[in-house]
């Protein structure tokens, strides 16, 4: 139910479909295209906040009336084990899905678009352990060490869409200013993206554990990676930074 509200919000949000009816009559397959990306990145973005709040939201109006305890979990998987299990998981498949389908100037965006798909399904598919759980069994463990290994190779090949495949440019087609402009929010994106992705993986570090534990570290890192990559892909979507007509340069 939670999953179908946000995939609902999403196609009718105005930055998902704008510029739809200003050039459907031009190139809809593009369009559709640029879409696609447009939802991409505002699941991404709302998928940290949909999941905390809605959790909240849901224990408040439960038999309880109280605030769920912990307020917050320990990281974005761990909402599978939540009331929010729907929308956590459907969000995920629904982005590997729209990465699967990707489509970029040459073999290797379409490659990379496979793998990020592929990771992001197996992040999925593959459930971390139930922190509640007392103990687990030997393949709860292993899926878990599966679900990490796939999340940290996840966020990898989405900093490398930030950092290198979405700078480029359309063959034959000059940078205008606003592709400049976006470049600079690629940068900044896939660079959080990867501080986030070492701050991850250093946590298997008890001395990096411990100094980071008041900031809920796994969650925090995860949230800002997320949401820095929804950015980006609104922005390769048209969403943010569009190249203003005059420019007459299809934005890249």
């Amino acid at each position: 139910m939670e999953a179908n509200a946000i995939f609902c919000f999403v196609l009718r949000n105005p930055v998902v479909t704008s510029t739809m009816n200003h050039a459907t009559y031009k190139n809809p397959a593009v369009l559709s295209h640029h879409a696609m990306r447009r939802m991409v990145g505002v699941i991404a973005l709302l998928l940290p906040l949909v999941l905390a709040g809605g959790t909240i939201l849901i224990s408040l109006l439960g038999p309880s009336h109280a605030l769920p305890r912990p307020l917050l979990e320990r990281s974005i998987s761990d909402y599978r084990y939540t009331a929010m299990s729907g929308c956590e998981v459907g969000s995920l498949c629904a982005i590997a899905a729209f990465l699967m389908c990707s489509r970029g100037y040459d073999w290797a965006d379409e490659i990379t678009g496979y793998l990020a798909g592929f990771l992001t399904l197996g992040v999925a598919l593959c459930p971390s352990v139930n922190p509640r759980d007392p103990l687990h069994t030997p393949l709860q463990l292993e899926l878990n060490t599966v679900h990490t290994v796939f999340a940290a190779q996840m966020f990898l090949v989405l900093a490398y869409f930030c950092l290198v495949l979405f700078r480029k440019s359309a063959p034959g087609k000059s940078r205008t200013r606003r592709k400049q402009h976006r470049n600079a929010v690629y940068a900044v994106c896939g660079t959080v993206i990867l501080v986030c992705d070492v701050l991850m993986v250093s946590l298997n570090l008890d001395r990096a554990e411990r100094w980071l534990r008041p900031i809920n570290p796994l969650l925090t890192c995860e949230s800002l990676a997320l949401i820095a990559f929804g950015i980006a892909w609104l922005t390769k979507g048209n969403g943010i930074l569009r190249d203003r007509p005059h420019n007459h340069v299809q934005a890249a």
